[in-house]
């Protein structure tokens, strides 16, 4: 999570979306930067709403907008499953190695996840508490562009990113049946990234 308290801005890192190349690339123009524990780096809005923001608002009396990528759901799925594909988690609960894409998102799509499958939901992550408001800008991870001219204009520069904490390259597709489940299960997920600008 990146506060930008001069510009009133908040950038929530949505796991499995860039957010740590942009962390790389604005930490330096930030006035708070949360990197570690993952639980906080990875605050979701609610979390942010409950503890962060009233220390703005009471302290600074500062009402800060929220900023959040999100990335295509099935392409969501792809980066988590490729990541838990790494070497060094073999044998563990949470690897895929040796388990196809459809098993994993059918596994996702269960009430009671297996650890390998246990990887939330970009719709819970910005859902906002019942007093809360919603994330104030939203962009698309594949429109990378929207989202550099937006921070360059609020920021006041241009942003440099490289790519970082990558999931290795894989070639995944699901097959019908399995992504026709997934959309229907799984709808507030594709309405959130439709509903990204």
């Amino acid at each position: 999570m990146l506060v930008f308290f001069k510009e009133r801005l908040v950038f929530l890192a949505v796991p499995k979306t860039g957010s740590t190349a942009y962390h790389s690339a604005l930490a330096a123009r930030a006035s708070l930067v949360i990197t570690d524990p993952p639980e906080l780096k990875h605050a979701p809005l609610y979390r942010y709403d409950r503890f962060i923001r009233p220390i703005y608002d009471k302290i600074c009396n500062a009402e800060l907008e929220t900023l959040a990528v999100v990335r295509e759901p099935v392409s969501w799925l792809g980066s988590w499953y490729r990541y838990r594909q790494r070497p060094f988690l073999q044998g563990k609960p949470n690897s895929t190695a040796g388990i196809s894409f459809d098993a994993f998102v059918l596994a996702y799509l269960k009430g009671d996840r297996p650890a390998f499958a246990d990887v939330g939901s970009q719709a819970r992550f910005l859902q906002p508490r019942p007093d809360g408001a919603p994330v104030t800008h939203l962009f698309r991870h594949d429109q990378p562009e929207r989202l550099d001219h937006f921070l360059a204009e609020r920021l006041g520069g241009a942003v440099e990113t490289r790519r970082e904490n990558t999931s290795p390259v894989q070639e995944l597709e699901l097959s019908p049946g399995v992504e026709k489940r997934l959309r229907r299960k799984c709808a507030a997920e594709f309405d959130l990234y439709e509903s990204a600008g």
